[in-house]
């Protein structure tokens, strides 16, 4: 379990993951405006209520968290502490909205930075900024894999032939983006059927999985299965291997085999297009995808510094098809410095959960573990979908992004409380080796005890007064 702080007074003990932050109303309704949010990106309720579609529901709340948080920022001074990450984000959509005026289709360019990147960027900044403990970390991890669960059962209820979209449209209506989603959030999956100790939930995620996976091959999708090949091989390590979790190497092989024996027609066939010209299922065979990534690697190299333009890819080589790599979509579209900031992005990003396995609080509590490792094997398995996949200009990547910093936050720096009213006298810490976004400058003094950061371990342990 967490290591907790010590009290002399007699007083309930805290964990000092879920040690509480006195916050605002507003970023309570900022928090709240991210849950919701959530569940409509990636449960897609418009798709089942007639009429609800028409409505821009993200955009109203998304404008209302972020307002929240803009009042709320400037109440906790977070402002002048970002995270490199959420920094390197604001530099690349600030990039893409430099290459507007040189693109080849500005005004669609424009189009494309304003409705698309600007998402992905206030995405990461909600999470980031509103949720501020590992429960409200993990509603929104359970919002998430459960919303892509259902969504799938009810795609998979509705499945008429061909290729498996998402239900009867929205964002995952392309099967390639509801394939990654399945492959991202089956991990997230498993780390909730291994939290819970009630049989009827793990009844329940396990059915979920198994759904998942039928979905999966549903769509055809080819980046899809080498996603889901990664996080299944990287859950059993992580979950199974190292979690000493045995049980969990039997199950996925029998799955395995039941999933081969009653695989859709022509699956096989789809994923030997993979390496094979001679295969053509649902058109499009290797050849195909080589050449689009010829195209995209040839823009890149001839505009180099701007691109083509955000979103300008299918209309200036009238191939009326996206690169299928995230790379170089990034690359050609704006730029090879997009490309970069991004991959600097997600290199942080594991560097966040390498830091997290360091921690004191990573060695005691299952629970930490198990979100670590369900990041660790979604983002992974992010990485290899994406080389097969564009991906680039969708929120999902950007959100597991923002878990790793909130995990991070959460169990290897001590919260910055400087901005409450000290109760009698304060005292100043010593200097976190966490981020300078989250160094504490002072925390007040209480009866119960004092918060402090060992430096070499960046873990929290509590001392007695």
């Amino acid at each position: 379990m967490f290591t907790r702080v010590k009290h002399n007074s007699g007083l309930p003990k805290e964990k000092p993951a879920e040690i509480a932050v006195e916050t605002s109303p507003k970023s309570t309704l900022a928090y709240r405006a991210l849950l919701i949010f959530s569940l409509l990106y990636f449960a897609r309720p418009e798709d089942f209520i007639p009429g609800l579609g028409y409505v821009p529901v993200e955009k109203i709340l998304g404008g209302v968290a972020l307002l929240a948080l803009l009042f709320s920022v400037n109440s906790q001074r977070r402002l002048k502490r970002w995270p490199t990450e959420l920094k390197l984000l604001l530099a690349l959509f600030f990039w893409q909205c430099l290459t507007v005026p040189f693109a080849w289709w500005k005004g669609g360019s424009f189009v494309w930075v304003y409705s698309k990147c600007l998402k992905a960027v206030i995405a990461a900044f909600l999470v980031i900024v509103a949720v501020s403990t590992i429960r409200q970390l993990k509603l929104l991890l359970l919002i998430q894999a459960a919303s892509v669960a259902s969504m799938t059962l009810v795609s998979v209820a509705l499945y008429r032939g061909g290729r498996m979209g998402g239900v009867l449209g929205g964002v995952f209506d392309n099967p390639n983006d509801l394939a990654m989603n399945i492959a991202l959030n089956w991990p997230l999956c498993l780390m909730f059927l291994m939290l819970t100790r009630n049989p009827l939930k793990k009844l329940l995620w396990a059915a979920g999985m198994l759904v998942m996976a039928i979905g999966l091959m549903l769509t055809y999708s080819r980046s899809g299965f080498l996603a889901m090949a990664v996080a299944t091989l990287l859950s059993l390590w992580e979950f199974g291997i190292r979690g000493k979790r045995h049980y969990l190497i039997a199950a996925a092989v029998f799955c395995g085999a039941v999933l081969i024996i009653f695989a859709p027609h022509d699956y096989g066939g789809r994923l030997r297009s993979i390496v094979s010209d001679d295969v053509r299922v649902f058109g499009d065979a290797k050849f195909a995808r080589e050449d689009l990534l010829t195209q995209s690697l040839k823009i890149s190299i001839t505009h180099p510094l701007l691109g083509i333009g955000p979103g300008n890819f299918q209309g200036y080589t009238q191939s009326w098809h996206v690169t299928h790599n995230t790379y170089t979509e990034l690359s050609a579209e704006s730029g090879i410095p997009s490309l970069v900031l991004f991959v600097a992005v997600l290199v942080l990003a594991f560097r966040n959960l390498r830091r997290t396995r360091a921690s004191a609080l990573f060695a005691g509590s299952q629970e930490i573990q198990l979100f670590t490792g369900g990041l660790w094997a979604g983002l992974a398995s992010y990485l290899t979908g994406a080389m097969f996949a564009s991906t680039a200009y969708e929120l999902f990547p950007y959100f597991m992004i923002g878990y790793t910093v909130v995990l991070y936050r959460l169990t290897c720096v001590v919260p910055d409380t400087s901005f409450l009213t000290a109760s009698a006298e304060a005292t100043r810490l010593p200097l976190s080796s966490g981020p300078g976004w989250a160094r504490p400058r002072t925390v007040p003094l209480a009866d119960t005890g004092l918060q402090r950061i060992d430096n070499r371990q960046t873990s929290l342990r509590g001392q007695k007064q």
